[in-house]
């Protein structure tokens, strides 16, 4: 595998080192269970998120919530993971109606797409995950822990 480039300003990586990736940011995100995947339409977010959720060891298929806001996917020893997609929500009544603050108490690992949709809902503790297209095949990824 290549060579990912750190620096100051992120992590440069390729789609061939994304599961290198996922299994970083599991790590890097520990203990946190509400997860903000930021990124332009095309960044990424999806297709980390479907890195991260095989890391976890689901095996069913993983598709972006886009219509049905919500996915449940089990992991390993059974463990629920929640992946939203909030691109399509006009306003957060909607997010908030669907009981996203249940989910996001529940203790079990929500990755949220399109969070800049749902900004006074994010809980204090989460952990940030910007996604910045590089090139045709590369993307830059920046993360924080808030809380």
């Amino acid at each position: 595998m290549p060579d990912r480039t750190a620096t100051g300003e992120g992590i440069e990586f390729s789609q061939v080192e994304i599961s290198q990736v996922a299994k970083e940011l599991l790590k890097a995100g520990e203990g946190q269970f509400v997860w903000a995947l930021y990124g332009s339409m095309g960044a990424g977010k999806t297709t980390l998120t479907k890195a991260i959720v095989a890391e976890l060891g689901v095996q069913e298929t993983v598709t972006s919530p886009t219509f049905s806001i919500v996915n449940e996917y089990r992991g390993s020893n059974e463990q629920q993971i929640y992946h939203f997609d909030f691109y399509r929500i006009k306003n957060e009544i909607e997010a908030y109606d669907l009981g996203i603050d249940e989910y996001f108490d529940s203790g079990h690992l929500c990755l949220v797409e399109w969070p800049e949709k749902i900004p006074t809902l994010l809980p204090p503790n989460h952990f940030e995950i910007q996604l910045k297209i590089i090139g045709k095949q590369t993307r830059l990824i920046q993360y924080a822990t808030h809380g």
